[in-house]
């Protein structure tokens, strides 16, 4: 099966790194344009070097709605992904070891980013839409949003948000033939994943390797780390004309982590 996206444009915010630049990376193999949102400009500058006659990029902070806005006017994209989320960077075991001030900032970019962005781009996404065009919303959730991760209850709640949210966009967007869709992530190496290793008490004896290896095979029935490549692969899915029917839903990544009955 060969996912052609040739002529379309895909707008990430998050694709300097991590599972944005994986998806990024994706969307370009199928050959889109990609607009790369990030705060980042050095890795931002970094991504567009690999294909520049192909790649726009944007340093912005997601929780600057006035600016989405902005970059948003007057786009024309196919497809949005909304990869941008950050961690409270400390330990959720027990939930009060944080402060509630500590939830503001999460939710600020995990959860409002996402929402701004959407938000900003609709105009976008909504202008000529119709049954006949490959248009889709992909946002980023994770297996803490659907399972109450203790790891970090801001990120957790923010990505529980996320889903909901995806599913009441996908609502409204379908009678334009939008579709929109949460990807869930499982163990991914990650910089984001790493800091939640560097927040448990086993990180002091234990290698970053051995205690994600430990806990994926705690966590997930295939006992294995998932890799970005497979998450840019199913937003590709997604996001081609093979997903048509596929609205509202969200798939996990996860080796098996999150079952429902």
């Amino acid at each position: 099966m060969k996912i052609n996206l040739e002529g379309q444009t895909a707008a990430i915010t998050g694709a300097a790194q991590g599972i944005g630049r994986a998806i990024a990376e994706s969307f370009l193999e199928a050959g889109s344009h990609i607009l790369a949102i990030d705060i980042d400009a050095a890795a931002l500058s970094d991504f567009q070097k690999t294909a520049p006659e192909k790649i726009e990029t944007v340093t912005a902070d997601v929780g600057n709605y006035a600016l989405l806005k902005g970059i948003a006017g007057g786009k024309k994209i196919n497809h949005l992904v909304c990869a941008a989320a950050i961690g409270s960077g400390k330990s959720g075991f027990p939930f009060w070891n944080l402060e509630p001030g500590d939830w503001g900032k999460v939710i600020k970019i995990t959860l409002m980013g996402t929402v701004n962005t959407v938000h900003a781009f609709a105009p976008s996404l909504l202008a000529d839409a119709d049954e006949t065009q490959q248009k889709s919303v992909l946002l980023l959730a994770s297996v803490a949003g659907q399972i109450g991760s203790q790891t970090d209850p801001p990120y957790s709640a923010s990505k529980a948000a996320v889903i909901n949210f995806a599913q009441c966009a996908a609502k409204d967007f379908a009678a334009h033939g939008i579709r929109v869709n949460a990807m869930s992530p499982g163990m991914v190496k990650t910089a984001m994943n790493h800091s939640v290793y560097q927040t448990m008490p086993a990180s002091s004896d234990q290698s970053y390797e051995e205690w994600g290896s430990e806990k994926t095979a705690n966590v997930s029935p295939l006992a294995r780390w998932q890799e970005p490549e497979e998450l840019g692969a199913m937003a590709i899915f997604l996001a081609s004309d093979h997903g048509r029917n596929i609205t509202g839903q969200t798939i996990n990544i996860d080796g098996g982590q999150v079952m429902h009955s």
